[in-house]
């Protein structure tokens, strides 16, 4: 129990660093960079549906990770909580893993190409100024192309398990929900 509550612990301390130098980030863009009006166009509400949509598909992707944490099922789950016995055995939420766990790479396709529309309709050069939005287009990019390598059937075995090892860390979801959602504090009225 002790291994798992040092796991935990780190992937705190984790979040709060990043969230910490995201916030003084934040305030020091606030104060230095000109935020652009926001420009409503036929383009641009369409980008917001999009947003919107690429959004519930992390929280779909992101409580699969959620929930196989909760069942103590999975390599993340052995890693964080290699001790842990689930409060819950339900068949209904091990149904609904195995669902999830069947269509993760459909929702993972479909977010990152959405996300990519999303950016684009938005205007990404208006606000690339600001850090939080290159850094949030690199990561899902980055869990885009490595998911891409872990489904390819003729991708080498070491890709594969280099792929494996970065796509599936918790800590890239913790950046990428910390900086959209400063990034969109930032420039939304």
């Amino acid at each position: 129990m002790q291994q798992s509550l040092k796991n935990i612990r780190n992937i705190l301390i984790y979040t709060a660093i990043v969230g910490l130098i995201s916030l003084v980030y934040f305030f020091y863009a606030y104060a230095v960079h000109p935020i652009p009006e926001e420009r409503e166009t036929f383009l641009t509400e369409i980008g917001e549906v999009f947003g919107k949509f690429g959004l519930a598909l992390l929280i779909v992707i992101y409580g699969r990770t959620l929930l196989k944490l909760l069942l103590g099922q999975g390599k993340l789950s052995q890693r964080l909580l290699p001790d842990y016995v689930p409060p819950v055995d339900s068949t209904y939420l091990n149904r609904l893993l195995i669902w999830l766990n069947r269509t993760h790479i459909y929702f993972g396709i479909a977010a990152v190409a959405v996300i990519l529309l999303h950016i684009a309709l938005m205007g990404f050069s208006r606000y690339s100024h600001i850090l939080f939005f290159p850094a949030l287009l690199g990561l899902v990019i980055w869990q885009g192309v490595f998911g891409m390598f872990l489904t390819l059937r003729y991708s080498p075995v070491e890709l594969k398990q280099f792929s494996y090892w970065v796509h599936a860390q918790f800590v890239t979801g913790i950046a990428i929900g910390i900086f959209a959602l400063l990034g969109h504090l930032l420039i939304d009225d």
